[in-house]
């Protein structure tokens, strides 16, 4: 594969990537990188909606308030402002491109549904299958666009910085690609480098999560110098379907938004006992609860009831769902449904500004690998492809802009170098450490942590982490390969920043210390490559 040039290269083929192609693509010349085929990633399976300020009864203020709330005190308040804000005017850009958004009964307005932490109704949505129905539309217009170039199963090695061709600027210029399909690697030059690879999740045995997510542009931009923050804060999903070949399958939280309760098996709803809102209580709560009564039970799931709703409106609001459940011999118009918390949402990630910029020239982030204030201690449902749309857009005005001011080509790049390794002589060892990384992050680094569960993770990320560096100095890359070195990166920062935060706060629960620090009010986590200990 011969390397290639672009004004801008885009990693992640999510509603971030597509979203900022499509917005810069009549002015760039724009290549997308995606792991698997384009569609592929937590977009496209994310069911809820869009969070947006859309009713006529509802308000801005009213948006940023439960944000806030979500957050547990390490919002930025800034970020919550400027991302609501152009909440509503990203929802039309997607109807513009096509998205076909649920209507109400009457077919006048927009159905909008409920979530938790949300005061009002105000998910957007199409039906229980909405990042399926965005992403598609994306990515036909993107595959339709001649000023962009797709490359597809291939996935990031690294970052190049400016280094790499013996400057002493703190630049990126593109990145190394590897054709999965082919096993060759090429380097893609770029003016503007943007990481828009999702998040971290699968670095937990248990997740909602494709398994794209393995927090590759978290991993790259941590060893080409950009800080890292809040990598603590990892939401974990409530309700995921509990069955042996359900795979990742998401029970959505708009079920519980329209009624539905959370019932231990002989029947009896717990969520009372926990909060006040009880079901639509925020995410944390609700899976810390679900992990309470589990725990104390002895229990392999609990369950989420909906079939006191009507037969029709079940059917017509969660399709997806009610095929999928069926397939596993479970009506949900008539039975509960089993379900277990798992990791689903990556809160912290690539310190970044209102334009997507981070610590190092030319190399933006959007969506869920980075950190930009809005989410704090916990994400309010919804808020994420939120934050896709308004920072795509914000990054496409920022690289516009750029481009703009720059006449200066990309750069030439030196070819990959395999003259110094060789093909594995023992795969077993990536498969083994791949299972030991997510088993160990699972039980000392999950739900509920302590100290002593911390420091047992860190003893064996450390080992691990030389074993995989070992391997990957020695022998030719592969996915699996690359996808283990990026997890040990993430398993570390996210165990590190758990160290530090010596207090129980949103997504972060420590039996050690069980309440929040009001000292730590509005203080992030920031890890900063080569001192791991840096926290303002």
């Amino acid at each position: 594969m011969t390397n290639q040039r672009f004004d801008v290269l885009i990693i992640g083929s999510g509603l971030a990537g597509l979203g900022l192609a499509l917005r810069l693509a009549d002015t760039a010349s724009v290549a997308v990188v995606s792991k698997g085929p384009l569609h592929e990633g937590s977009s496209y399976y994310a069911q809820g909606g869009v969070a947006a300020v859309l009713g006529d009864n509802d308000s801005i203020q009213s948006h940023k308030q439960d944000t806030l709330d979500a957050g547990a005190g390490l919002c930025d308040p800034d970020c919550v402002d400027y991302v609501i804000s152009h909440g509503p005017e990203n929802i039309k850009w997607l109807i513009d491109q096509g998205v076909g958004f649920s209507l109400d009964i009457d077919g006048s307005h927009y159905h909008l549904t409920r979530e938790g932490g949300h005061s009002h109704r105000r998910v957007i949505h199409a039906a229980d299958a909405t990042g399926k129905a965005i992403e598609t539309t994306l990515e036909q217009k993107t595959r339709n666009h001649p000023n962009i170039h797709i490359i597809e199963h291939s996935i990031a090695i690294d970052l190049i910085p400016d280094s790499k061709i013996g400057g002493s600027e703190n630049r990126c210029l593109g990145a190394y690609i590897l054709n999965q399909k082919t096993g060759k690697i090429m380097a893609v030059s770029s003016i503007n480098t943007v990481l828009a690879t999702g998040g971290a999740s699968k670095v937990y045995l248990y997740t909602s999560n494709p398994d794209t997510s393995t927090g590759d542009g978290i991993a790259m931009a941590w060893r080409v110098g950009c800080r890292v923050a809040n990598m603590e804060f990892v939401q974990f999903h409530p309700t995921c379907l509990y069955h042996p070949e359900a795979k990742s399958f998401l029970i959505s939280e708009a079920l519980r938004g329209e009624g539905a309760h959370l019932l231990l098996p002989d029947g009896t709803r717990f969520m009372k006992k926990h909060d006040k809102r009880a079901e639509m209580a925020p995410r944390d709560i609700v899976a810390r609860a679900i992990d309470y009564e589990m725990k104390k039970g002895g229990l392999d799931s609990v369950y989420l009831d909906i079939s006191h709703r009507d037969h029709d409106f079940i059917i017509e609001h969660f399709p997806t769902i009610y095929a999928r459940c069926l397939k596993f011999g479970m009506d949900i118009t008539r039975n509960p449904i089993p379900v277990v918390p798992a990791a689903h949402y990556t809160c912290g990630g690539v310190m970044t500004d209102l334009d997507g910029k981070t610590d190092v020239e030319n190399l933006y982030a959007i969506g869920e690998c980075t950190f930009t204030g809005l989410h704090g201690a916990n994400r309010l449902a919804s808020n994420s492809l939120l934050e896709c749309l308004v920072f795509s857009q914000a990054a496409s005005h920022a690289i516009n802009q750029s481009l703009k001011e720059s006449s200066s080509p990309p750069a030439e790049l030196p070819k990959w170098d395999e003259s110094q390794v060789t093909d594995p002589d023992e795969q077993v060892v990536v498969s083994h450490n791949w299972d030991e990384l997510r088993r160990f992050m699972w039980d000392y680094v999950g739900i509920v942590r302590t100290n002593k569960r911390l420091q047992r993770a860190q003893n064996r990320i450390e080992l691990l982490k030389d074993e995989i560096d070992e391997f990957y100095s020695c022998f030719k890359v592969d996915n699996n390969l690359i996808e283990l070195r990026n997890l040990a990166v993430i398993a570390e920062l996210t165990i590190r920043s758990a160290q530090l935060r010596k207090e129980s706060r949103g997504l972060h629960f420590t039996r050690d210390y069980p309440q929040p620090n009001p000292d730590l009010q509005r203080v992030n986590t920031i890890l900063v490559p080569n001192n791991f200990n840096a926290k303002i």
